[in-house]
C-alpha cells in the first residue's frame, strides 16, 4: 500500500507533532519564567550603573587623590623647639640641624625587606631589634616614615647617599635634635627631650605617633610652648618609593617659643661643683657613704630659683646618641641603683629627716602658741629623761641653762626636747599645734614649684600613725605603735624619726624667716617669649607669659621671727656657733643652721646608720631685701655632721654670689 504521509512543506525543520495542538504557543507559566529573568538581568546592571556612577562621579576626585598620593609622599617636618636661657640670657639649650635616616615600611621590597633593615643596621651601628621595633610600633600608619637613626656621621651619610637605589624605601633627611651647652648643668631640672610612648599618646591630645615631646623637667612641663608648630613637605616617588622629585614646602615649621628661667648658669655650676666638694670632704672624715647630695638656692623675697642642683647627675646627650650602655643609669632599675639614681633630682624630690635644721620651724610654732618665751632659760644638759625614755644630746659635755637665740646658736638638743614635751602636755583640744604651725610653713605638701614632679615629704601626726600602722601593716605591734607618744613629739622637735622634707621645702621655710614671714612660691619660669633679634626683651623678645606668683603673709610676730633669726646669727659667728667656723671669717653676714639627720642605711646584707648632713640659711642678714639676697639649703648625703659638709658646700655658693671669698680659711667642726 502506497504511503499516506504528506510531503514536507519547504522551509520546514521538524515535522508537526501530532501530539500538540499548538506547539508554538507561549504558556502563562513561561512568560512568568522569562519575566522573573528578564527583572534579574535588568536589576543587576542597574546595581552595575548605579556602582559605575557612584565610583566616577561620586567619589572621583577621592579616589584621584588617593591614586596621587600612591605617588606623593607627605613629610611631617618638626619645628625646632624654642631655646632654654637662664635669667641673664644665657643660652643652656637650643638645637643642633642633624642628618637622619628615615624609612617608609609601605615601600620596603615585599621580599628582601628583613636583608635590606639588616644592612641599614649594620652601616649605621644601630641595633637591628631597635629599627624593627619601630617599624612595628608603627604598625598602623604604614605611609608614615621611622625614624632608623638620628645625627647619622657624614661617611654613613655618603655612602648612603651613594647606593640610594640599593635601599627602597629609605630616604635622608634633615632632623633637630637638643644641644646642651653646658653638659650635665641642672640635667634633671632641664629634662631632654624622646619620642612619645604609647602611654603618653593616649592620655594627650594633639600629639602623633613618633612626635618627639618633652620628658620631665623644664622640657617637659612647657612642652607645647616650646615645641612649635610641624611643617609639611611634599614628594614625589615611583612605585618603589624612590625620590623622583625635588622636596616640595608645602607648610612652613614655626619654631617653638623661648623659656627664660630665674637659673643663674654660673650659680648653678657653683652649686654642682659645691656638693661634689662637699661629699669629698666628708669622705676625708670617714663619711665613706657620702656618693649624694642636693643644693637649692633662691631669692627669699619671691621664691625666684637660682640654682637646683643634685648629684649624681647625667649629661641629656646620652638621650640623643642612644648609647645604651651610657643610657643604663636612666633606664634599667638595677643599673640605676648601681649608680646611686642619676636621674632623681634630690633638690625637689629626695625626702630626708632635717635634723636640727628644723629646730627653728618648732620653736617660732612654740613662741606662736605662747608655750615658750625667747627669753625663758632652759637647761641644756648631755641627757634628758622623758617618760622613763632617754634622749641624748648632741654634745654629751653640755652642762648650762640656755635662752632660745643660744639654743639655736649651739643646737641644744635637749633644749628642744623639752620644747617637745611641752607641745605633747598641751590639752587635746588644742590639737597638735607643732604640726599645724609645720604645715601652714609648707611642710607635708608641695612647694608648688613649676617643674615636677616634686615630693610632699612627711609630717607625722596622729591621723596619719593611726592610718599607717594597723593590724595588716603592723601585726604584731600595731596596738602600740599607732600611739602618738611622747617620744613622737620629742623627736619630731628636732626633726627627726619619722618626719621628712625636701631640700626646696627646707629653703621655702629659710626664705620666710629672711623675709619676715612671708611664704614664697618657689618657681623657676621667668617667662615664655617670643624670640627676637637678641638675648632679653629689651632686645626685641616678646613676653607672652610672665611667672611671678606672689608670696603669702602668714602674720607671724615679727619679733618672733628676729629672736630666731638672732640665733642663726648666733649659728654662725658666735664663739660656740655650729658653723662659725665656716662662716665667720666671710665678709658678708651669713645666717644659717646646721642639720645632722640620723638615718638608717641598708648595705649589702645588713643596715647601719649614717648621718645626713645639712645646712640651711641667708644672707645678706642685715639687708635681706637686696637684690643680691640669697637663701640655701645644702644636704650631703651620709655626709657626717652638718659643721662638717654641708656648711662648706653652702659656703661656696654664697662666694658665688656676692663674688667674694672668706678673709681666712674656713674650718669645719663636728657641730649639729
Amino acid at each position: 500500500m502506497a504511503s499516506r504521509t504528506a510531503p514536507l512543506r519547504p522551509g520546514r525543520f521538524l515535522p508537526r507533532d501530532p501530539r500538540s495542538e499548538a506547539p508554538y504557543r507561549l504558556t502563562p507559566q513561561l512568560v512568568f519564567r522569562i519575566g522573573i529573568l528578564g527583572f534579574l538581568v535588568l536589576a543587576a546592571f542597574a546595581v552595575l550603573f548605579v556602582r559605575l556612577w557612584a565610583l566616577q562621579v561620586l567619589s572621583g576626585t577621592q579616589f584621584l587623590r588617593a591614586a596621587q598620593n600612591n605617588q606623593l609622599r607627605l613629610l611631617r617636618t618638626d619645628a625646632p623647639r624654642g631655646p632654654i636661657k637662664d635669667r641673664r640670657g644665657r643660652v643652656l639649650v637650643d638645637n643642633a640641624s642633624v642628618t637622619a635616616v628615615i624609612v617608609w615600611p609601605a615601600d620596603l621590597p615585599d621580599k628582601g625587606a628583613y636583608a635590606e633593615l639588616r644592612r641599614l643596621a649594620r652601616i649605621l651601628h644601630v641595633p637591628l631589634a631597635d629599627i624593627t621595633s619601630q617599624i612595628e610600633k608603627h604598625r598602623g600608619d604604614p605611609v608614615a616614615p621611622v625614624t632608623v637613626k638620628e645625627f647619622v656621621r657624614e661617611p654613613e651619610a655618603r655612602y648612603l647617599l651613594e647606593h640610594q637605589t640599593e635601599f627602597p624605601g629609605m630616604r635622608l633627611t634633615n632632623a633637630y635634635v637638643r644641644r646642651y651647652h653646658h653638659g650635665d648643668l641642672a640635667a634633671q631640672l632641664l629634662g631632654y627631650v624622646g619620642e612619645i610612648s604609647d602611654l603618653e599618646l593616649k592620655e594627650t591630645h594633639g600629639y602623633r605617633a613618633g612626635d618627639k615631646i618633652g620628658q620631665g623637667g623644664i622640657e617637659a612641663s612647657f612642652d607645647k610652648e616650646l615645641r612649635g608648630q610641624a611643617g609639611l613637605n611634599e614628594l614625589r616617588v615611583d612605585s618603589l618609593g624612590r625620590p623622583t622629585s625635588p622636596i616640595e614646602l608645602k607648610e612652613q615649621p614655626g619654631a617653638g617659643y623661648a623659656v627664660r628661667l630665674t637659673l643663674d648658669a654660673k650659680l648653678q655650676q657653683a652649686a654642682q661643683r659645691a656638693i661634689i666638694d662637699g661629699i669629698n670632704i666628708a669622705q676625708e672624715n670617714k663619711n665613706w657613704y657620702a656618693k649624694a647630695g642636693a643644693i637649692v638656692a633662691l631669692d627669699p623675697n619671691d621664691g625666684a630659683i637660682r640654682a637646683l642642683a643634685s648629684y649624681p647627675t647625667y649629661n641629656p646627650y646620652v638621650f640623643t646618641s642612644r648609647k645604651k650602655r651610657e643610657l643604663a643609669p636612666l633606664i634599667d632599675a638595677n643599673a640605676a641603683t648601681e649608680a646611686d639614681f642619676p636621674a632623681l633630682n634630690r633638690a625637689i624630690a629626695g625626702v630626708y629627716p632635717p635634723g636640727s635644721t628644723f629646730k627653728p620651724v618648732t620653736a617660732l610654732a612654740a613662741m606662736q602658741e605662747h608655750i615658750l618665751s625667747p627669753w625663758d632659760s632652759l637647761p641644756c644638759v648631755g641627757q634628758l629623761t622623758i617618760d622613763k625614755q632617754v634622749f641624748k644630746n648632741w654634745d654629751p659635755f653640755a652642762n648650762s641653762s640656755m635662752t632660745l637665740p643660744t639654743a639655736i646658736a649651739q643646737s641644744c638638743d635637749t633644749y628642744f626636747y623639752n620644747v617637745g614635751k611641752r607641745f605633747y602636755d598641751l590639752p587635746p583640744d588644742r590639737g597638735q599645734p607643732l604640726q599645724k604651725w609645720a604645715k601652714t610653713f609648707g611642710f607635708g605638701q608641695p612647694t608648688g614649684l613649676d617643674v615636677g614632679p616634686e615630693e610632699s615629704g612627711l609630717l607625722p601626726t596622729i591621723k596619719w600613725k593611726q592610718e599607717t600602722f594597723t593590724k595588716k601593716t603592723d601585726p604584731t605591734n600595731w596596738q602600740i605603735d599607732r600611739i602618738w607618744k611622747s617620744g613622737d613629739s620629742v623627736q619630731l622637735a628636732i626633726g627627726q624619726k619619722d618626719m621628712l622634707a625636701t631640700p626646696l621645702q627646707m629653703a621655702r621655710f629659710y626664705a620666710l624667716l629672711a623675709n619676715g614671714g612671708k611664704l614664697v612660691t618657689p618657681h623657676v619660669v621667668a617667662d615664655v617669649e617670643q624670640p627676637g633679634p637678641g638675648n632679653g626683651p629689651a632686645a626685641g623678645a616678646l613676653v607672652l607669659r610672665r611667672f611671678n606668683p606672689p608670696a603669702k603673709e602668714l602674720n607671724i610676730d615679727p619679733n618672733a621671727i628676729q629672736v630666731i633669726r638672732e640665733g642663726l646669727f648666733g649659728a654662725t659667728h658666735s664663739a660656740l656657733g655650729t658653723s662659725s667656723g665656716v662662716f665667720g671669717a666671710f665678709p658678708i653676714g651669713i645666717a644659717g643652721k646646721t642639720g645632722t639627720a640620723e638615718r638608717s642605711l641598708d648595705v649589702g646584707s645588713y643596715s647601719t646608720h649614717t648621718n645626713t648632713s645639712w645646712w640651711c640659711g641667708f644672707g645678706p642678714f642685715d639687708d635681706p631685701a637686696s637684690r643680691k639676697a640669697l637663701v640655701v639649703c645644702a644636704v650631703i648625703e651620709n655626709g657626717g655632721y652638718g659643721g662638717e659638709a654641708a656648711a662648706p658646700a653652702a659656703l661656696e655658693v654664697f662666694e658665688q654670689n656676692f663674688g667674694i671669698k672668706p678673709t681666712a680659711a674656713p674650718e669645719t667642726k663636728q657641730a649639729d
